[in-house]
């Protein structure tokens, strides 16, 4: 897919407890902090909440340095209508964060059990560091930052 060793992915909640300012700022710091140290490459799983604003603060970087790139890397084509939690606003974001992409890729055609999952491991892979958003040990987040930190990844965890 891309050079693992210049590839941060991200993983986080789709509810977002943090002052959205302040963890814009958190992530923005973090990932210039990467690209400093040589990352080129960010995947984002496509998902709202984290995914979303980890997309924003990397298409933000983006005017700064034209170098890096926004990876999208989505379970399935229009996820979204299979989660009907999306609303118009999170829809039309995630369309201009595949617009702006560098690439998105999908990990299969068509929703079927645990393709989330292999999405996330999916990013985990193609990874040396993964940003984390996890303040609770349940759900997709935690299964992803375990999965990284099993798999020898610098995880960073900015909650």
């Amino acid at each position: 897919m891309i050079y693992k060793e210049k590839t941060v992915c991200f993983t986080g909640h789709r509810l977002l407890k943090e002052n959205q300012d302040i963890l814009f700022s958190t992530v923005y710091n973090t990932v210039e902090l990467l690209i400093k140290d040589g990352y080129l490459y960010f995947c984002t799983g496509g998902a709202r909440g984290f995914d979303a604003l980890a997309a924003e603060v990397v298409l933000c970087l983006k005017a700064k340095y034209p170098n890096i790139h926004l990876i999208l890397v989505l379970p399935f084509q229009n996820h979204y209508e299979h989660e009907k939690t999306w609303n118009n606003t999170e829809i039309e974001q995630l369309e201009t964060h595949k617009n702006k992409a560098s690439r998105v890729i999908y990990t299969q055609e068509a929703y079927s059990r645990g393709c989330y999952y292999k999405r996330d491991r999916q990013l985990v892979d193609h990874s040396s560091v993964c940003i984390a958003y996890q303040y609770k040990n349940s759900g997709g987040t935690a299964y992803t930052t375990k999965y990284a930190i099993e798999n020898g990844l610098k995880v960073i965890n900015i909650k």
